[in-house]
């Protein structure tokens, strides 16, 4: 960990040097607050389609600074040393330059930023349980490498302007502004998803060439991608507005819808394999259909801030992540089978259990009472002409015996 935050910082502060020294010191300033504007929405964004099962935020602003530091400052260095070989190796320059858009930068970006999933996969990998945990950290990886990436194009633009004496609304920098901002900010997370989504497959593949192919072809996918919107502008007068509506509008469309029937897929696997432990005695009924809706758990937050304050909310908010860690855990044990099941699962169930036990307490009271205003319980059995049912005492809360393992 030491070493990942050594090296992050000094990119960090190399890549931030190397982006004043190309921009200036007032276009680094103007590129840093005109860039900054569309990574809060980016990142919100990604950290909702994760809500469902949320990864930690330390590993989520560790992908976002590789991409803004460490990624950004590879390509940076990369791509002007092959475009300089090129242009040295070739009569034509503009060619040269042309080639390096078009075949080297989108190997070298998307190889550096898929290096953040990568590590994340090897060394966290209890963080990566299937296809939603790759989309949101591919995401904040290629959130922050765009950030960078616009601080540079949009300081240059600013220099460009002050040199020419530039009206802002003519200005190089206001179309730069457009076109990167408003117009595709998208563009590097759309690529690099894909990359996460091919890490995500992976990570609930059984066979061993899966679980390495699958991510080399999210890649790969994302190269060709990459190569094809730096390519739109050398595609004639309206190659660019011609893959930006055709290829990159429906695939950022067709992703999103992706992305959507995923966080779906993973509430249905919390309902699913939550029913197992509520069966237990670890969960009570009316928590599990509150566990697996969103907007149950954002008003069981509500509720348990009214009575306990902050710090129950909390508490609700993590005893959520913890049990939809627990069903994603299991879901992935139950799949592998006994012979790959993950040595560590027992361990694993067993810590997250103990965690739930420890806060059911503040948090099932408020989960229960929101399962109720949602309207999520199934309807009692029996008319209202019949006699209610008899009250039956509810024991006291004791500590159930560890479940069974999956089959």
């Amino acid at each position: 960990m030491c070493v990942l935050v050594t090296l992050l910082t000094a990119t960090g502060a190399a890549i931030l040097e190397l982006v004043r020294q190309q921009t200036g010191t007032a276009g680094f300033f103007v590129g840093l607050g005109l860039a900054l504007l569309p990574v809060p929405p980016l990142m919100a964004v990604f950290r909702w389609l994760g809500r469902a099962a949320p990864g930690p935020w330390r590993t989520l602003l560790f992908c976002f600074g590789w991409g803004a530091c460490t990624a950004a400052l590879i390509a940076i260095l990369a791509n002007s040393f092959a475009t300089e070989w090129m242009a040295a190796a070739s009569t034509d320059p503009l060619a040269a330059d042309r080639l390096g858009s078009v075949a080297v930068a989108p190997v070298v970006e998307e190889t550096a930023k898929a290096a953040a999933l990568l590590l994340v996969f090897l060394f966290r990998r209890r963080q990566f349980r299937d296809a939603a945990d790759g989309l949101v950290f591919a995401g904040f990886t290629a959130t922050g490498f765009a950030f960078t990436e616009n601080v540079l194009y949009l300081g240059n633009a600013f220099e460009e302007d002050l040199a020419h004496g530039t009206r802002a609304l003519d200005s190089v920098t206001a179309a730069t502004f457009f076109v990167r901002v408003v117009l595709s900010p998208f563009a590097h997370p759309l690529f690099t998803v894909l990359t996460g989504l091919g890490f995500g497959a992976a990570a609930l593949a059984v066979r061993r060439t899966r679980r390495t192919g699958l991510p080399l072809l999210g890649l790969a996918s994302a190269m060709g991608a990459h190569a094809l919107w730096n390519g739109s502008s050398h595609f004639g007068k309206y190659g660019f507005y011609a893959v930006y509506g055709c290829v990159m509008v429906p695939a950022f469309a067709l992703l999103l819808g992706l992305a959507v029937r995923i966080r779906r897929r993973r509430l249905r696997a919390v309902s699913a394999e939550l029913s197992v432990y509520s069966a237990a005695g670890w969960l009570g009924p009316a928590e599990v259909p509150a566990l697996a809706s969103m907007p149950a758990r954002s008003l069981a937050r509500v509720l348990a801030r009214r009575s306990g304050g902050r710090p129950a909310a909390r508490a609700v908010s993590r005893y959520a992540a913890d049990a939809a860690a627990l069903a994603l855990l299991r879901r992935h044990a139950r799949r592998s089978g006994p012979g790959d099941r993950d040595p560590e699962f027992a361990e694993r169930e067993r810590e997250l259990l103990h965690r739930l036990w420890h806060r059911r307490a503040t948090a099932a009271p408020a989960l229960t009472r929101a399962a109720v205003l949602e309207e999520l319980l199934p309807p009692p059995r029996w008319s209202p002409s019949a006699a209610p049912p008899a009250r039956v005492p509810v024991p006291a809360a004791r500590k159930p015996e560890l479940s069974a393992s999956p089959t």
